[in-house]
């Protein structure tokens, strides 16, 4: 098998909360009060969905990904492995550190192509990181203040 190419993205965006009310917005159902277009699926009834264990489904254009939490200690930190058939297989960390302005949230991305058609679009994924997270502090913001 050839192998496929891996990214190592991380970065980090600021939060106008503090961890305790920041945390809830980078989980399953906490990410549908700013993300558009988001709405996981869950595959069991989960009252908890920061709960280690818990798996959802998102869909985004023709693609369909399965994630899980493999890791969790709510207010500080959640990690999500999340694959899309096909495509990708990436370990997600998000992790909240305190700040004057509220929270400093660092997340990384794992990211591994699994199949050639995928590799252009990761690249580019990869290269535009920071982009991405702008764009959630963007959405973010406007959540918060309503817009």
């Amino acid at each position: 098998m050839p192998h496929r190419p891996r990214h190592v993205c991380t970065g980090s965006l600021t939060v106008a909360l503090p961890s305790e009310e920041a945390f809830p917005l980078f989980t399953a159902r906490g990410e549908t009060l700013w993300v558009p277009d988001w709405t996981p699926e869950f595959f069991a009834d989960v009252d908890d969905d920061t709960a280690v264990g818990t798996v959802w489904r998102t869909h985004a254009g023709d693609h369909e990904t399965t994630w899980i939490v493999v890791a969790s200690e709510p207010p500080h930190a959640a990690t999500y492995a999340r694959v899309t058939p096909g495509h990708s297989a990436t370990t997600v960390r998000v992790r909240l550190e305190p700040s004057p302005e509220g929270s400093i949230v660092r997340v990384g991305y794992d990211i591994t192509s699994l199949d050639e058609s995928a590799d252009d679009e990761l690249a580019s994924f990869a290269a535009h990181f920071d982009d991405m997270l702008a764009e959630w502090a963007r959405l973010i913001a406007a959540a918060l203040d309503g817009s």
